[in-house]
Protein backbone atom coordinates (compact mmCIF):
# COMPACT_ATOMS: atom_id res chain seq x y z
CA UNK A 1 0.00 0.00 0.00
CA UNK A 2 1.51 3.26 -0.86
CA UNK A 3 1.32 6.10 1.72
CA UNK A 4 -0.63 9.39 0.02
CA UNK A 5 2.15 11.02 1.56
CA UNK A 6 5.08 9.62 0.34
CA UNK A 7 3.70 10.23 -2.89
CA UNK A 8 3.23 13.70 -2.41
CA UNK A 9 6.83 14.16 -0.69
CA UNK A 10 8.59 12.53 -3.07
CA UNK A 11 6.70 14.24 -6.00
CA UNK A 12 7.54 17.67 -4.02
CA UNK A 13 11.06 16.83 -3.36
CA UNK A 14 12.04 16.23 -7.33
CA UNK A 15 10.68 19.23 -8.40
CA UNK A 16 12.62 21.22 -5.78
CA UNK A 17 15.80 19.16 -7.27
CA UNK A 18 14.93 19.64 -10.75
CA UNK A 19 14.73 23.99 -9.92
CA UNK A 20 17.70 23.94 -7.86
CA UNK A 21 19.30 21.79 -10.41
CA UNK A 22 18.68 23.81 -13.21
CA UNK A 23 19.62 27.34 -11.39
CA UNK A 24 23.12 25.46 -10.48
CA UNK A 25 23.97 23.33 -13.94
CA UNK A 26 27.08 23.68 -14.93
CA UNK A 27 28.98 24.52 -17.81
CA UNK A 28 31.88 22.38 -19.01
CA UNK A 29 33.12 20.78 -22.22
CA UNK A 30 33.32 16.46 -21.51
CA UNK A 31 37.14 16.35 -22.90
CA UNK A 32 38.50 18.96 -20.24
CA UNK A 33 37.22 17.73 -17.67
CA UNK A 34 37.06 13.54 -18.32
CA UNK A 35 39.26 11.37 -19.88
CA UNK A 36 36.86 8.97 -22.03
CA UNK A 37 38.18 5.45 -22.11
CA UNK A 38 35.09 4.20 -24.04
CA UNK A 39 31.87 3.81 -25.05
CA UNK A 40 29.78 1.34 -22.95
CA UNK A 41 25.89 2.08 -23.31
CA UNK A 42 23.94 3.57 -26.60
CA UNK A 43 20.32 4.11 -27.07
CA UNK A 44 17.91 6.02 -28.97
CA UNK A 45 18.31 9.23 -26.19
CA UNK A 46 21.62 9.11 -25.83
CA UNK A 47 25.13 7.47 -25.00
CA UNK A 48 26.89 5.74 -21.85
CA UNK A 49 30.69 6.47 -21.52
CA UNK A 50 33.65 4.94 -19.19
CA UNK A 51 35.18 8.30 -17.68
CA UNK A 52 38.30 8.43 -15.52
CA UNK A 53 37.51 12.69 -13.71
CA UNK A 54 40.73 14.04 -14.91
CA UNK A 55 41.54 15.55 -11.22
CA UNK A 56 40.58 12.88 -9.17
CA UNK A 57 40.86 9.72 -11.30
CA UNK A 58 37.75 8.59 -10.34
CA UNK A 59 36.22 6.02 -12.73
CA UNK A 60 32.46 6.53 -13.37
CA UNK A 61 29.83 6.30 -16.30
CA UNK A 62 28.90 9.30 -17.53
CA UNK A 63 25.15 9.94 -19.66
CA UNK A 64 25.76 11.81 -22.31
CA UNK A 65 22.28 13.33 -23.97
CA UNK A 66 22.44 15.53 -27.13
CA UNK A 67 20.80 19.03 -26.75
CA UNK A 68 19.45 18.66 -30.16
CA UNK A 69 16.83 16.16 -29.34
CA UNK A 70 16.59 16.13 -25.62
CA UNK A 71 14.42 19.23 -24.04
CA UNK A 72 16.09 20.31 -20.89
CA UNK A 73 13.06 19.53 -18.45
CA UNK A 74 13.65 16.32 -19.71
CA UNK A 75 17.01 16.45 -18.96
CA UNK A 76 16.59 17.21 -15.57
CA UNK A 77 13.23 15.05 -14.89
CA UNK A 78 15.54 11.96 -15.33
CA UNK A 79 18.84 13.12 -13.72
CA UNK A 80 16.50 14.41 -10.37
CA UNK A 81 14.66 11.01 -10.13
CA UNK A 82 17.36 9.05 -10.74
CA UNK A 83 19.35 10.79 -8.10
CA UNK A 84 16.05 10.90 -5.68
CA UNK A 85 16.12 6.86 -5.87
CA UNK A 86 20.02 6.10 -6.28
CA UNK A 87 20.14 5.58 -2.07
CA UNK A 88 18.89 2.31 -2.93
CA UNK A 89 21.34 -0.64 -2.97
CA UNK A 90 19.54 -2.20 -6.16
CA UNK A 91 19.41 1.20 -8.13
CA UNK A 92 22.34 2.45 -9.48
CA UNK A 93 24.17 5.36 -8.05
CA UNK A 94 24.85 9.07 -9.23
CA UNK A 95 27.51 10.97 -7.89
CA UNK A 96 25.46 14.30 -7.74
CA UNK A 97 26.92 15.47 -10.63
CA UNK A 98 25.20 17.16 -13.86
CA UNK A 99 26.36 19.75 -16.44
CA UNK A 100 26.12 20.48 -19.54
CA UNK A 101 28.49 21.07 -22.99
CA UNK A 102 27.83 23.67 -26.27
CA UNK A 103 26.18 19.97 -27.45
CA UNK A 104 25.17 17.86 -24.67
CA UNK A 105 23.80 17.46 -21.63
CA UNK A 106 24.89 15.06 -19.08
CA UNK A 107 25.33 13.49 -15.52
CA UNK A 108 27.71 10.85 -13.80
CA UNK A 109 26.64 7.77 -12.61
CA UNK A 110 28.53 4.48 -10.41
CA UNK A 111 30.28 2.51 -12.67
CA UNK A 112 28.74 -0.87 -12.33
CA UNK A 113 31.60 -2.88 -13.98
CA UNK A 114 29.64 -6.00 -15.05
CA UNK A 115 27.41 -6.89 -17.80
CA UNK A 116 23.58 -5.89 -18.19
CA UNK A 117 21.26 -9.39 -18.11
CA UNK A 118 20.32 -8.97 -21.82
CA UNK A 119 24.10 -10.54 -22.69
CA UNK A 120 24.12 -13.37 -20.57
CA UNK A 121 20.47 -14.53 -21.48
CA UNK A 122 21.05 -17.77 -23.63
CA UNK A 123 18.74 -17.72 -26.75
CA UNK A 124 15.43 -20.29 -26.27
CA UNK A 125 17.26 -21.40 -22.94
CA UNK A 126 17.43 -18.65 -20.40
CA UNK A 127 19.97 -18.46 -17.29
CA UNK A 128 19.39 -21.02 -14.17
CA UNK A 129 16.18 -20.43 -12.05
CA UNK A 130 18.56 -19.95 -8.93
CA UNK A 131 20.00 -17.11 -10.58
CA UNK A 132 16.21 -15.74 -12.10
CA UNK A 133 15.12 -15.82 -8.15
CA UNK A 134 17.96 -13.49 -7.22
CA UNK A 135 17.31 -11.37 -9.70
CA UNK A 136 13.61 -10.81 -9.29
CA UNK A 137 13.63 -10.90 -5.66
CA UNK A 138 16.65 -7.41 -5.96
CA UNK A 139 14.31 -5.78 -8.54
CA UNK A 140 11.23 -6.10 -6.81
CA UNK A 141 12.95 -4.25 -3.78
CA UNK A 142 13.96 -1.78 -6.29
CA UNK A 143 10.67 -1.66 -7.92
CA UNK A 144 8.79 -1.21 -4.37
CA UNK A 145 10.84 1.38 -3.46
CA UNK A 146 10.34 3.35 -6.40
CA UNK A 147 6.42 2.53 -6.09
CA UNK A 148 6.57 4.45 -3.03
CA UNK A 149 7.68 7.26 -3.54
CA UNK A 150 4.84 7.73 -6.31
CA UNK A 151 6.73 6.96 -9.32
CA UNK A 152 6.67 4.36 -12.08
CA UNK A 153 9.63 2.66 -14.01
CA UNK A 154 8.13 2.45 -17.11
CA UNK A 155 11.07 0.70 -18.71
CA UNK A 156 11.74 -2.95 -17.26
CA UNK A 157 13.81 -5.36 -19.56
CA UNK A 158 16.92 -6.77 -19.60
CA UNK A 159 19.34 -4.32 -20.98
CA UNK A 160 18.18 -2.23 -18.15
CA UNK A 161 19.43 -4.59 -15.27
CA UNK A 162 23.36 -4.13 -14.38
CA UNK A 163 24.90 -7.05 -13.04
CA UNK A 164 27.43 -7.14 -10.80
CA UNK A 165 28.37 -10.88 -10.93
CA UNK A 166 26.97 -13.06 -13.52
CA UNK A 167 25.64 -15.40 -10.85
CA UNK A 168 22.90 -12.31 -10.27
CA UNK A 169 23.88 -11.91 -6.22
CA UNK A 170 24.06 -8.55 -6.68
CA UNK A 171 21.57 -6.76 -9.82
CA UNK A 172 20.86 -2.91 -10.36
CA UNK A 173 17.98 -1.57 -11.68
CA UNK A 174 19.13 1.50 -14.47
CA UNK A 175 17.65 4.24 -16.67
CA UNK A 176 15.12 6.54 -15.26
CA UNK A 177 14.73 7.93 -18.78
CA UNK A 178 10.75 7.22 -18.73
CA UNK A 179 10.00 7.25 -15.59
CA UNK A 180 7.10 9.48 -14.43
CA UNK A 181 4.89 10.01 -11.54
CA UNK A 182 2.16 8.17 -10.78
CA UNK A 183 -0.91 9.48 -12.36
CA UNK A 184 0.65 11.12 -15.50
CA UNK A 185 -1.64 10.94 -18.60
CA UNK A 186 0.04 8.91 -21.82
CA UNK A 187 -2.05 10.35 -24.89
CA UNK A 188 -0.48 7.93 -27.15
CA UNK A 189 2.82 6.11 -27.70
CA UNK A 190 4.39 4.90 -31.33
CA UNK A 191 5.84 0.98 -31.30
CA UNK A 192 5.52 -1.26 -28.95
CA UNK A 193 7.68 -3.68 -26.96
CA UNK A 194 6.57 -7.66 -25.52
CA UNK A 195 6.93 -5.84 -22.23
CA UNK A 196 4.21 -3.17 -22.63
CA UNK A 197 0.80 -4.09 -20.70
CA UNK A 198 -2.31 -4.44 -22.76
CA UNK A 199 -3.78 -1.41 -21.83
CA UNK A 200 -0.25 0.46 -22.69
CA UNK A 201 -0.07 -1.34 -26.55
CA UNK A 202 -3.74 0.34 -26.71
CA UNK A 203 -2.40 3.46 -26.78
CA UNK A 204 -0.30 3.47 -30.33
CA UNK A 205 -0.84 5.71 -32.80
CA UNK A 206 -1.03 3.82 -35.78
CA UNK A 207 0.23 5.34 -39.44
CA UNK A 208 -2.33 7.33 -40.49
CA UNK A 209 -3.91 8.08 -37.46
CA UNK A 210 -4.57 11.68 -35.81
CA UNK A 211 -5.26 10.43 -32.53
CA UNK A 212 -6.13 7.10 -30.72
CA UNK A 213 -9.81 5.87 -30.29
CA UNK A 214 -8.99 4.90 -26.65
CA UNK A 215 -9.02 7.74 -23.30
CA UNK A 216 -5.62 8.71 -22.27
CA UNK A 217 -4.31 6.30 -19.49
CA UNK A 218 -3.13 6.89 -16.23
CA UNK A 219 0.36 5.26 -15.53
CA UNK A 220 0.08 2.94 -12.53
CA UNK A 221 2.30 0.58 -10.51
CA UNK A 222 1.02 -2.07 -12.53
CA UNK A 223 2.24 -1.39 -15.48
CA UNK A 224 5.93 -2.29 -14.08
CA UNK A 225 4.24 -5.56 -12.46
CA UNK A 226 3.40 -6.54 -16.48
CA UNK A 227 6.64 -5.80 -17.73
CA UNK A 228 8.71 -7.26 -14.66
CA UNK A 229 6.85 -10.64 -15.34
CA UNK A 230 7.37 -10.51 -18.75
CA UNK A 231 10.78 -10.00 -17.84
CA UNK A 232 10.95 -12.90 -15.78
CA UNK A 233 9.61 -15.39 -18.77
CA UNK A 234 12.03 -14.30 -20.67
CA UNK A 235 14.98 -14.58 -18.44
CA UNK A 236 13.38 -17.81 -17.83
CA UNK A 237 12.96 -19.56 -21.39
CA UNK A 238 15.12 -16.92 -23.72
CA UNK A 239 12.26 -16.25 -25.82
CA UNK A 240 9.09 -13.41 -25.63
CA UNK A 241 6.15 -14.86 -24.94
CA UNK A 242 4.78 -12.78 -27.33
CA UNK A 243 5.63 -9.51 -29.88
CA UNK A 244 2.74 -7.03 -28.78
CA UNK A 245 -0.21 -7.10 -26.59
CA UNK A 246 -3.45 -7.16 -28.70
CA UNK A 247 -5.67 -9.46 -30.63
CA UNK A 248 -3.19 -9.18 -34.07
CA UNK A 249 -0.77 -11.64 -31.90
CA UNK A 250 -1.65 -15.32 -31.76
CA UNK A 251 0.59 -15.76 -28.92
CA UNK A 252 -0.75 -13.18 -26.71
CA UNK A 253 -4.38 -14.12 -27.70
CA UNK A 254 -3.68 -17.66 -26.78
CA UNK A 255 -2.63 -16.71 -23.22
CA UNK A 256 -5.33 -14.02 -22.85
CA UNK A 257 -7.71 -17.14 -23.25
CA UNK A 258 -6.16 -19.34 -20.58
CA UNK A 259 -6.09 -16.08 -18.64
CA UNK A 260 -9.91 -15.49 -18.86
CA UNK A 261 -10.77 -18.98 -18.21
CA UNK A 262 -8.01 -21.32 -16.74
CA UNK A 263 -10.34 -24.41 -15.68
CA UNK A 264 -12.30 -24.23 -19.24
CA UNK A 265 -8.93 -22.95 -21.37
CA UNK A 266 -5.41 -25.60 -21.38
CA UNK A 267 -2.24 -23.79 -20.81
CA UNK A 268 -0.74 -22.31 -23.96
CA UNK A 269 2.20 -24.41 -25.16
CA UNK A 270 4.83 -22.10 -24.55
CA UNK A 271 3.95 -21.68 -20.65
CA UNK A 272 3.78 -25.33 -19.99
CA UNK A 273 7.67 -25.48 -18.74
CA UNK A 274 6.03 -23.94 -15.58
CA UNK A 275 4.91 -25.44 -12.01
CA UNK A 276 1.57 -24.84 -10.97
CA UNK A 277 2.54 -22.39 -8.33
CA UNK A 278 4.92 -20.41 -10.97
CA UNK A 279 1.94 -20.03 -13.09
CA UNK A 280 -0.15 -19.07 -10.34
CA UNK A 281 2.17 -15.80 -9.87
CA UNK A 282 2.15 -15.09 -14.02
CA UNK A 283 -1.71 -14.91 -13.21
CA UNK A 284 -1.58 -12.71 -11.10
CA UNK A 285 1.05 -10.67 -12.40
CA UNK A 286 0.01 -10.40 -15.97
CA UNK A 287 -4.01 -9.95 -15.19
CA UNK A 288 -5.55 -8.39 -18.59
CA UNK A 289 -7.33 -5.98 -16.06
CA UNK A 290 -5.05 -3.82 -13.98
CA UNK A 291 -6.51 -3.48 -11.09
CA UNK A 292 -6.58 -7.31 -10.55
CA UNK A 293 -2.76 -7.13 -10.88
CA UNK A 294 -0.37 -7.87 -7.57
CA UNK A 295 1.73 -5.80 -6.76
CA UNK A 296 5.34 -6.40 -7.30
CA UNK A 297 6.32 -7.04 -4.00
CA UNK A 298 4.50 -10.44 -4.43
CA UNK A 299 6.79 -11.84 -6.35
CA UNK A 300 8.96 -12.46 -3.11
CA UNK A 301 6.29 -14.87 -1.68
CA UNK A 302 6.91 -17.15 -4.86
CA UNK A 303 10.78 -17.98 -4.47
CA UNK A 304 10.88 -20.57 -2.20
CA UNK A 305 8.74 -22.82 -4.13
CA UNK A 306 9.77 -24.50 -7.72
CA UNK A 307 9.27 -22.63 -11.04
CA UNK A 308 10.40 -24.59 -13.79
CA UNK A 309 9.34 -28.12 -14.43
CA UNK A 310 11.67 -31.34 -15.00
CA UNK A 311 13.06 -31.63 -18.21
CA UNK A 312 13.33 -35.13 -20.22
CA UNK A 313 14.80 -36.07 -23.68
CA UNK A 314 12.56 -34.78 -25.66
CA UNK A 315 12.18 -31.40 -23.97
CA UNK A 316 9.74 -29.34 -21.40
CA UNK A 317 7.20 -31.71 -20.21
CA UNK A 318 3.94 -30.46 -19.58
CA UNK A 319 0.55 -31.31 -18.52
CA UNK A 320 -0.68 -34.45 -18.92
CA UNK A 321 2.93 -35.39 -21.01
CA UNK A 322 2.53 -32.83 -23.78
CA UNK A 323 5.76 -31.54 -24.93
CA UNK A 324 6.39 -27.86 -25.77
CA UNK A 325 7.93 -27.44 -29.26
CA UNK A 326 6.00 -23.87 -30.04
CA UNK A 327 7.78 -20.68 -29.00
CA UNK A 328 8.22 -16.88 -30.20
CA UNK A 329 10.54 -14.95 -31.15
CA UNK A 330 13.95 -15.25 -29.13
CA UNK A 331 14.69 -12.33 -26.54
CA UNK A 332 16.75 -9.78 -28.53
CA UNK A 333 17.87 -5.75 -27.59
CA UNK A 334 15.36 -3.53 -27.96
CA UNK A 335 14.37 -0.04 -26.85
CA UNK A 336 10.87 1.77 -27.06
CA UNK A 337 9.82 4.69 -29.65
CA UNK A 338 7.63 6.25 -26.93
CA UNK A 339 6.27 9.73 -27.36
Amino acid sequence: MIELGSVEEGSSLIDELMELTSQSLCQLEIKEHFNIIKEIGRGKYGRVLLVTHRCKGTPMALKVLPKASTKLQGFLREYCISLHLSCHPCIVGLFGIAFQSNEHYGFAQELVTGRDLFAIIQPRVGIPECAVKRCAVQISCALEFIHQRGLVHRDIKPENILLLDTQCRRVKLADFGLTQRRGTLIRFISGTLPYMAPELCAMVLEEGQKEVTVPPLRVEPTLDTFAFAVLLFCILTGFFPWERCNDSDDFYEEFADWRRSPKKTPVPSQWKRFTPVCMQMFRRMLALDPSERCSVGEVKGYVGKDWVRAKDANGWVGENGEVSTSTPSPCRSSYSDEQ
